[in-house]
């Protein structure tokens, strides 16, 4: 099974990376765009078939090493 971890910063932390992309889109005429906010994307291949083992397996990989719970915060999908 497949279970895809999206990880983001959480939106009180600023994206120092974001802004800069704004103001290069800004600059190439995407002045409609207001905010991106950047993060990672992780697969995980599981040798599980089971969904809800799957989401438990990646929700505790992505505690311990994917996401920095601080200031970022992740979202699963398994399929």
């Amino acid at each position: 099974m497949r279970a895809r971890v999206f990880v983001t910063l959480k939106p009180s932390v600023f994206d120092p990376q974001g802004r800069t992309i704004v103001e290069a889109l800004h600059s190439l005429g995407y002045d409609s765009v207001e905010d991106v906010r950047q993060g990672k994307y992780f697969e995980l291949d599981l040798a599980t078939t089971d969904e809800g083992k799957a989401r438990a397996l990646a929700a505790d990989v992505a505690d311990k090493l994917l996401a920095n719970p601080i200031i970022e915060s992740y979202r699963i999908e398994i399929g």
